[in-house]
């Protein structure tokens, strides 16, 4: 059985990534890519799946695991009756084959170790072969190889590589793990330099953080995620590495979110610049536009890494999932669905780039406007949603709140920088769907917001109607539908995105049950401090804070009852929102939420 999702850390390779449990075990990772079959998926099934383990032979009595410095290199020290050992884990960032490197080091006393490495290619289902050339190990099975340097000898026992060795003070004994197509060879580096190098270039990349608040280390852990989690080539951000991590153990909603959302294109854009790094967001806002651009009507709410639009849904049977959580899904059905939200985060992330300073481009703002002129003959249908529901299709007062924000920004965006288009028009448009917000998502009885035109419930991404500058934070329907969201989706100080018990459970068309929603209980501090409830905002925001692991890593979902962490790991949005919450709640003159209502043109 896998880990918690706590026990788990990162390592990555601004191209793909690996999960490495307090164990010793790298049980999740795909490539070359992060949407690549995974070649170790013990994570999503058993050791069988595929998985490197290496550890002490002997149990630890502790293990104390850190990032070095300001990088992505891991170290995780085994503590035994017989001495410490350090395992060293990263993956070097460069335009070349992706590999894994793995140093183990002597600290104290005479150490006996033991490896296992069991290579499981396409989700765990293809055994490969595996032969010993001049010393080099090499696995193939259809386009995939691996090759495998190291001093230490190994032998091959029930389809698995295994390798017993004892390490010394002082002593580093290095292995390389390196990905190659299978038709062509793979190239030796120096494992200890690569370990230096690596280093070196994540701490030159931290270096440039320029974010000096408070809880700087989660803010800057958080933004080296983000960076871990781009794929560099295209500059694009998936969601998470995974796939299929639960979001409650033993359930269905189990989705794959190794490709590129475009709402999360003003989150992650106002995270990047809260912390210096213009140059990531230029390689996103890029993407966003290589990635949506052509007919607008074909617009989708996601993309693979380097804008891939076909990314069919299926079931991978022979995985159990993880702690027993079927389906294991590949691809994602929701790249299909209409979700009319997106329009109003393209729109804003597009205002905000120009805003901080990333040159006009006419041609992109010529694509700029075939998307609002397109969304004025789909603002008035009804969509899948912000959550993306496999339900039917309703108003969802986010998505029409969405569509203003796209109308508002076009039109801001035309006038601040004197560029062309119907603004008459788009004004005309901004307005009626403001009024019919007004009208039809606001429930008078109920005195807030509701989930969609009719309901009765509530939901979680009402809290950013003031924040995107919809309606002003002294509105009493912002106080009602604030009061009503703590009244009905607050558990043990945490947030739901909604009740998925009662009638939104039919809204969303799945069995009820998941965690509470790490980015929604971030909004809601965001929420208190535009209400300037600063103490109420701190409380709410440090609550999650204490929820990262060991390493400062979160997830998107949360279990208070049986505490611990849920869904996809780890979750760039979750980690987005904490840059973005810190920036808000440090700064007394306003943060990413004061910016985005004071970019809201008037209603």
């Amino acid at each position: 059985m896998p880990l918690r999702l706590e026990e788990y850390a990162l390592v990555g390779d601004t191209q793909t990534a690996a999960l490495v449990g307090l164990d010793g075990s790298i049980d999740w990772l795909c490539f070359p890519r992060f949407d690549s079959p995974a070649c170790f998926a013990a994570l999503l099934g058993n050791a069988s799946n595929g998985r490197w383990l290496i550890c002490a032979a002997d149990t630890p009595t502790r293990v104390v695991r850190r990032y070095r410095g300001e990088s992505l290199v891991l170290e995780t020290e085994f503590h035994t009756a017989s001495g410490i050992v350090r395992l060293v884990d990263c993956m070097p960032p460069r335009d070349r084959t992706p590999d894994v490197v793995r140093v183990v080091e002597g600290v104290e006393g005479d150490v006996r170790m033991q490896m296992e490495l069991i290579i499981r290619f396409d989700y765990g289902s293809i055994v490969p072969w595996v032969r010993t050339i001049d010393g080099v190990l090499r696995a193939i099975g259809g386009p995939d190889a691996l090759s495998l340097w190291s001093p230490v000898p190994t032998r091959g026992v029930d389809l698995t590589t295994r390798a017993e060795f004892t390490v010394r003070p002082g002593e580093k004994v290095p292995f390389h793990l390196a990905w190659h197509p299978s038709h062509e060879s793979a190239s030796p580096l120096d494992p200890l330099a690569a370990v230096a190098d690596t280093s070196a270039w994540w701490e030159s990349w931290s270096g440039h953080c320029n974010y000096e608040g408070e809880w700087r280390d989660l803010v800057l852990r958080s933004l080296i995620t983000l960076k871990a989690l781009t794929f560099a080539p295209t500059g694009g951000i998936v969601a998470a590495p995974t796939t299929s991590l639960p979001e409650f153990i033993g359930g269905v909603r189990n989705w794959d979110y190794r490709y590129c959302w475009l709402r999360d294109a003003t989150f992650t854009l106002y995270a990047l610049l809260v912390g210096g790094y213009t140059e990531e967001a230029v390689a996103w806002r890029n993407w966003l536009l290589r990635a949506i651009a052509g007919d607008p009507a074909q617009l989708q709410i996601m993309y693979g890494p380097a804008g891939e639009r076909r990314l069919t849904e299926f079931e991978v049977p022979w995985l159990g999932g993880y702690e027993d959580s079927r389906p294991v899904r590949v691809g994602n059905a929701a790249s299909r669905q209409l979700q009319l939200d997106v329009y109003g985060e393209v729109m804003d992330s597009m205002h905000l780039a120009l805003k901080s300073g990333v040159a006009v481009d006419h041609a992109a703002w010529e694509l700029e406007k075939t998307l609002v002129c397109g969304l004025e003959s789909l603002w008035e249908q009804p969509d899948e949603g912000l959550w993306e529901v496999r339900g039917p299709r309703r108003h969802f007062t986010h998505s029409k709140v969405m569509a203003w924000v796209a109308f508002d920004r076009a039109i801001r965006t035309a006038e601040e920088f004197k560029l062309r288009g119907p603004l008459d028009r788009w004004r005309t448009v901004r307005a009626r769907i403001h009024d019919e917000v007004c009208r039809n998502g606001f429930n008078r009885q109920k005195g807030a917001f509701t989930q969609f035109y009719g309901s009765t419930e509530v939901d979680a991404s009402l809290l950013l109607l003031p924040i995107v500058g919809f309606l002003p934070p002294s509105d009493p329907r912002v106080a009602g539908t604030l009061a009503a969201i703590e009244r009905e989706l607050l558990r043990d100080g945490f947030l739901l995105r909604y009740a998925t018990h009662s009638e939104s459970s039919k809204v969303d068309g799945l069995p009820p049950g998941e965690g509470v929603f790490l980015p929604c209980t971030f909004w809601l501090a965001d929420s208190y401090a535009v209400q300037g409830r600063y103490d109420e905002a701190r409380a709410t925001f440090e609550r999650v804070l204490k929820l990262t692991n060991d390493v400062g890593l979160l997830s998107e979902e949360y279990d208070p009852g049986a505490r611990r962490l849920l869904g996809n790991f780890p979750q760039a949005f979750t980690h987005v929102a904490l840059v973005n919450s810190a920036r808000n709640l440090h700064r007394a003159e306003g943060g990413p939420a004061d910016d985005r209502r004071a970019r809201a043109g008037s209603r």
